[in-house]
């Protein structure tokens, strides 16, 4: 079954319900909390920035123009938020008035840039089958990377297939990423 549209999850939050509204939150919440991490945030400011960011989004719904670019205004919003907070923050920490409070803080539009495409190789992996997912994910998000032996062991299969299997699987996997205009 086809996960709903980003514009009938806003339709359907519009019409008050609920479990849009966390489906909704729960499709783009790595693309959110991805912001404050590629600032280097603490988890508390990270979780401020992440509830700011829903309001924002609950607030601006039915005001939004282009429903279908939602995963770059998530993006952009975050990210002007996280860096915006930051700013305030270098100032109150700067002591010294040698320091640039700018020195290392990534601009909006370079983070912006990097979390649309994280949050569209995300979306990639999820459109997977089920067993193509689960190799990807073992393979290269485990930390560290699970082994052939133990994979093979997870999904059930040989374990001279893994590599067989890998290879299809991240075919597939750049096949939705060109599609995706992410290569």
């Amino acid at each position: 079954m086809k996960p709903p549209s980003d514009e009938q999850l806003i339709a359907d939050c519009l019409g008050g319900n609920e479990r849009a509204w966390a489906a909704l939150i729960d499709r783009y919440k790595q693309l959110i909390y991805s912001a404050p991490l590629r600032y280097r945030m603490s988890p508390e400011d990270a979780g401020d920035i992440f509830q700011s960011v829903c309001l924002e989004l609950y607030n601006s719904l039915p005001r939004l123009r282009e429903q279908g670019a939602l995963r770059g205004w998530l993006a952009t919003v975050a990210a002007h938020q996280c860096f915006h907070w930051k700013r305030r923050g270098r100032r109150i920490e700067a002591v010294n008035p040698d320091l640039d409070p700018e020195d290392g803080l990534s601009q909006p539009s370079e983070v912006i840039e990097q979390m649309q495409r994280e949050q569209i190789l995300r979306e990639c992996v999820e459109s997977l089958s089920p067993r193509c997912r689960q190799m990807v994910h073992m393979l290269f998000f485990e930390d560290p990377p699970l082994p052939y032996a133990e994979v093979a062991k997870r999904l059930g299969l040989a374990t001279g297939s893994i590599g067989f299997i890998r290879g299809r699987c991240l075919e597939k996997l750049r096949r939705k990423l060109e599609e995706a205009g992410f290569c």
